[in-house]
């Protein structure tokens, strides 16, 4: 398997250097993770600017999430040739002038080429913070390292759509890739000048140029039907059937080429480790369903609550206030306390707010879902940081950038479908239970009647009438839908409490 030759591991960093390590690399988290909502409120005014259509300007998400997702995984590799520090300055800088061109678009097409760029290059960023943090700290406090990139972790996917809009209505929609200069080339110069002499050994080996390409193609396919699915009507379109059995065969052929290739360009093997496979699947599974009701709650309060973007964004930012408190307290406990007991506590939390949400009434007001999502933040602050650990628990620091590169990969496609799953259901769910208050909608019924005079007392003639008691249905089937989709997220983070305890992580941190 694709392993760099052994070598002593590099003393942990002490004072000073430690300080602007950490800063450094936090900053670079919070500018990768930032970009991928950042974006999301802005397409329309992105769209109007550069002239196209709406449905074309959700491109400009596309193409950043396929080719993102096609580097993560060959974080390992890429380290293993150029070098763990080396790679991330490279990276680093790379997406930084990504951005500036991104900014400078005239076009889509262009936009499109250099988001494609920002993508590729941003896919090692983020496995290889965590990577280089774990390597600057020292081993007992391996909890305090994996907390701070948490914490930037956490936060930035949940102030992106806040500072992208905020960006977008007071400055214009190019100063939400221009915001990335001054933090990326802060990350870069801290970096560089914190961990000089630290570069981790290097091995040549020969480009699994088969395993690459099949990775390009499955992954491609998956995230362009995930993305085009639910606008295409899925299955009912030849283009999304195209797109399934290609990813489907070209995932078998991937599989199969990197289990039995000598140095393969994805370390499947890791699998065989009890703590990542365990804590990979926890990871995954509780990710998407976290992320599918992220998803799913603006798109709710702004379609059907006369909510706007902003508003939207703030009832939801309350998530990251605890998670920001508390991930350090959890950092400092990792090495004495089972971070399968934190883990635990964070499904159980995440069970607890679902549960919660679950008995909304159609009135409910903003102070009550903010306050959902800020209990949330004690689920978010024993989350990743716990799953991380397990993950990466007993791993030799060779493997490290391979493992958190290719778990990481996981989360996010898992994310990937849980955007597209969890939007169809919920319109799915929807629309049963249009039919079923539809039932009771008829000319022979008294409610009707009633309520038919009353709205044409005040001025409505009885199409309009009709109108308005078709967009109230509209309401309650999707309001009644998403408490079906909290109660189902509810549930499933009740079961996922016993999967984490197939692993069994070691006693000290990661």
């Amino acid at each position: 398997m694709s392993q760099a030759p052994l070598a002593p591991p590099l003393p942990p960093l002490t004072g000073a250097p430690l300080v602007l390590a950490t800063i450094g690399l936090s900053l670079a988290t919070f500018m990768n993770v930032l970009d991928t909502t950042i974006a999301n409120v802005s397409l329309t005014p992105i769209a109007g600017d550069l002239g196209v259509s709406p449905s074309q300007g959700t491109w400009v998400i596309t193409s950043f999430a396929v080719s993102n997702a096609i580097t993560i995984p060959l974080t390992g590799w890429l380290a293993q040739r150029l070098g763990a520090r080396r790679l991330f300055l490279i990276s680093t800088s790379l997406f930084t002038l990504a951005s500036l061109l991104c900014g400078l678009s005239q076009s889509l097409g262009m936009l499109l080429i250099f988001r494609v760029l920002q993508g590729l290059v941003s896919g090692p960023m983020v496995p290889l913070c965590q990577t280089l943090l774990l390597q600057s700290f020292p081993r007992e406090k391996a909890g305090m390292a994996l907390a701070f990139w948490a914490m930037t972790a956490t936060v930035a996917p949940v102030m992106g759509p806040i500072l992208g809009g905020w960006l977008t209505d007071n400055w214009s929609w190019p100063w939400i890739f221009y915001i990335n200069i001054p933090v990326g080339l802060a990350s870069v110069w801290l970096t560089a000048f914190a961990l000089r002499g630290r570069e981790t050994p290097t091995t040549k080996r020969s480009i699994d140029y088969v395993g690459l390409i099949l990775l390009v193609v499955w992954v491609a396919a998956t995230q362009i039907m995930l993305d085009r699915g639910k606008e295409l009507e899925w299955f009912n379109s030849l283009e999304i059937v195209l797109l399934a059995v290609v990813a489907v065969m070209g995932l078998t052929f991937f599989l199969i080429w990197e289990f039995t290739e000598r140095h393969p360009v994805v370390d499947l093997s890791l699998f065989k480790e009890r703590n990542f496979a365990a804590g990979t699947l926890a990871l995954c599974l509780s990710y998407a369903t976290f992320f599918g009701t992220l998803v799913l709650i603006p798109m709710w309060l702004q379609r059907f609550m006369g909510y706007t973007a902003t508003w939207a964004g703030l009832v939801t930012a309350p998530i990251g206030i605890l998670a920001l408190v508390l991930s350090p307290i959890i950092g400092r406990l990792m090495g004495r306390v089972d971070p399968r007991l934190f883990v635990t506590l964070s499904f159980g939390v995440f069970f607890l707010c679902n549960a919660w949400r679950a008995t909304f009434s159609p009135e409910v007001d903003a102070g009550t879902i903010a306050a959902t999502h800020l209990v949330q933040g004690i689920a978010m602050a024993t989350f990743f940081l716990p799953l991380t650990a397990i993950i990466l628990s007993g791993l030799e620091p060779h493997r490290i950038p391979a493992a958190s590169g290719l778990f990481n990969f996981l989360r996010l496609m898992a994310g990937a479908f849980a955007a597209s799953i969890w939007t169809t259901q919920w319109e799915n769910t929807a629309a049963r239970h249009h039919a079923y208050l539809t039932e009771s909608v008829t000319a022979a019924s008294a409610e009707t009647a009633r309520v038919l005079d009353t709205y044409q007392s005040m001025g409505m003639t009885q199409q309009q009438a009709y109108a308005r008691i078709a967009r109230t249905i509209d309401t309650q089937s999707y309001f009644l839908s998403i408490l079906d989709m909290f109660a189902l997220a509810a549930a499933l983070f009740l079961g996922l409490i016993a999967l984490i305890w197939l692993a069994r992580p070691a006693r000290q941190g990661a």
